[in-house]
């Protein structure tokens, strides 16, 4: 018997869901970071207006002062999706997961000179509560932000927050104890040194736009204090008297950092093209908080390096300066 094998050439009807093709230029195929992001946002059929605030609808692109012709523009360079998100964290977990293990089975804490032990604890600790006000502010923007391209990475980038603040009670556990944790709490309420920094974080928790919150937290506090913290601090003068076991412990901080820049810039470029007014508006927000910020981590910067914290943290401001100006939003 002879088989004669055909093939046959099925043509879609489509590529893409007509939602997202709005978005990238026609039927085209499209990514999965594009199916799951553009044109996900709810826009019809609200029931009703939220009670607690009647001037809007439940989403509402006017909750901010910004303006945009078309939200999706906001787009993660990252291309995070839920999948994509949970797989590049899981990979950065295994590894931190073998730092520890790596510390711990080697002793290396035990390595650590004990005025440099608890100075890392004294200075990385309190700032788990930075962390969490963090992941509240984020969790805000995607709650009151427009967009999914913008809202999604805030959610993701919320959560990676709480994991900041899990690593650095694994931290203060590795180190030194429960106890620690207890101490780390009662410095964030009570010590002179981090009350500006709190109150930072607790003014920004009550900012109801929902750009400049991202402003607020993501660009002018997080854009100082990590390259303070984890740069000066941690890489630079703890890792090289003796403390590489903190670095070990602390090194999804400033990797983390490094990657989410890319997102929060290209938000803030995008932005800044899209008009003068918003580049104005940018500048505004930018121009009030930076120098919030600035003042907030100086006791934090003394606290941490001494007499040559204030240098690192105006190091860190030509950074962030640096990285603003790529973006359109010279100060």
């Amino acid at each position: 018997m002879t088989l004669d094998l055909k093939t046959l050439d099925i043509q879609p009807l489509r590529h893409t869901y007509a939602h997202v093709a709005r978005h990238i230029g026609g039927d085209k195929n499209a990514s999965r970071y594009q199916e799951a992001t553009m044109g996900a946002q709810p826009e019809t059929n609200f029931h009703y207006r939220p009670t607690w605030d009647a001037r809007h609808d439940l989403f509402d692109a006017s909750r901010t002062a910004i303006r945009m012709g078309d939200w999706y523009v906001l787009r993660d360079p990252r291309q995070f999706y839920y999948a994509t998100w949970t797989m590049t964290r899981a990979r950065q977990q295994d590894a931190m997961e073998a730092n520890f293990d790596f510390v711990e089975s080697r002793g290396m804490v035990d390595m650590i000179p004990q005025e440099l032990r608890r100075q890392a604890l004294k200075v990385l600790v309190p700032l788990r509560h930075a962390a969490w006000g963090a992941n509240m502010n984020n969790s805000q923007i995607c709650a009151l932000g427009w967009g999914t391209a913008f809202t999604a990475p805030a959610m993701f980038h919320a959560m990676d927050n709480l994991g900041v603040a899990q690593f650095l009670t694994r931290l203060a556990l590795s180190l030194g104890g429960p106890d620690e944790l207890d101490a780390a709490k009662a410095a964030w309420m009570d010590a002179p040194a981090w009350q500006p920094l709190r109150r930072y974080v607790e003014d920004t928790l009550v900012v109801q736009d929902p750009v400049e919150l991202f402003v607020a937290q993501n660009a002018a506090l997080d854009g100082l204090l990590y390259p303070l913290v984890y740069g000066a601090f941690v890489d630079d003068h703890v890792a090289l008297s003796g403390g590489s076991a903190v670095a070990m412990l602390t090194s999804f901080m400033p990797e983390w950092h490094e990657e989410s820049a890319r997102w929060i810039d290209a938000v803030l470029k995008a932005m800044a093209a899209e008009s003068d007014d918003n580049r104005a508006q940018l500048r505004q927000w930018l121009q009030a908080w930076e120098p919030q910020a600035a003042a907030a981590l100086q006791p934090l910067a003394e606290l941490a390096l001494g007499a040559s914290g204030a240098g690192a943290l105006d190091d860190a401001r030509l950074q962030l300066r640096a990285r603003l100006a790529k973006a359109g939003l010279e100060l």
